[in-house]
């Protein structure tokens, strides 16, 4: 288990803390964990996909088919004088 100290926290924040803890009957340390946990969620995505994020950006506009270029073969690399 992991420990957090929070420094420099100013006297109406810890203030506030301690009423929300009192409405829930919770400790303010309980009460801390309960916002932390509320404000982020245990499932999120961290990965960055850009071909996922465009299609489910476009997706409710539903979709079109997009014909490819032919490619042409790949060239000779130069070769080196010798």
């Amino acid at each position: 288990m992991a420990s957090l100290t929070i420094r420099n926290l100013d006297e109406q924040t810890k203030a506030q803390l301690r009423v929300r803890a009192a409405r829930h009957k919770r400790s303010i340390v309980e009460e801390a964990r309960n916002i932390l946990r509320e404000a982020l969620p245990a499932n999120t995505v961290t990965r960055r996909d850009l071909a996922n994020a465009i299609r489910r950006r476009f997706e409710p506009f539903g979709g079109c088919d997009i014909e490819l270029p032919a490619r042409a073969a790949m060239r000779k690399p130069p070769m080196p004088d010798n």
